[in-house]
């Protein structure tokens, strides 16, 4: 009797940015493209990114990806000499950074990158809009968090 193959679970996110959660309170998600290199796309398979400290800037009327470290790996190319954390385009339609723009300069907005993650092979990062947090914001939020965990525990026993 043959035995049934086990699937393997292939999780498509490359890279989370908790610290976003933590920072700002996020309201509009949208995702984004990247254009990347080569070297960059065989890291993002590896997993050797890090958006801890990064961000989007808008100039001319296109996003910008700052601050997000890609290490280069190992096996990388001797002819080209790897940036790990240069600027690298988003991806958007027109409507899409007409709405990013319009509240960034009105609204007092931020943008931030939340997730990294594969779609169909290609490389894609969700951006939201976000607002940031006061001290005692973030308190109020970890001490919800807190009820909410201790209220699952009672109801549990």
């Amino acid at each position: 009797m043959a035995k049934p193959k086990k699937k393997k679970v292939v999780s498509n996110t490359i890279a989370l940015n908790k610290k976003s959660r933590h920072d700002y309170s996020l309201e509009d998600r949208f995702e984004a493209g990247l254009v990347l290199e080569g070297w960059e796309v065989k890291s993002l398979r590896a997993g050797h990114v890090q958006l801890k400290d990064s961000y989007i800037i808008i100039q001319n009327g296109e996003a910008y990806l700052i601050g997000c470290h890609i290490s280069p790996l190992q096996t990388a190319s001797t002819h080209i000499s790897p940036d790990a954390t240069r600027l690298r385009k988003l991806l958007l339609h027109h409507n899409e950074l007409d709405k990013l723009i319009s509240a960034v300069d009105r609204k007092g907005y931020s943008i931030v990158p939340t997730a990294m993650y594969w779609v169909r092979g290609r490389a894609k990062l969700e951006i939201a809009l976000a607002k940031g947090k006061q001290l005692h914001d973030k308190r109020a939020a970890e001490k919800g968090r807190d009820w909410e965990r201790e209220k699952s525990r009672i109801l549990k026993h």
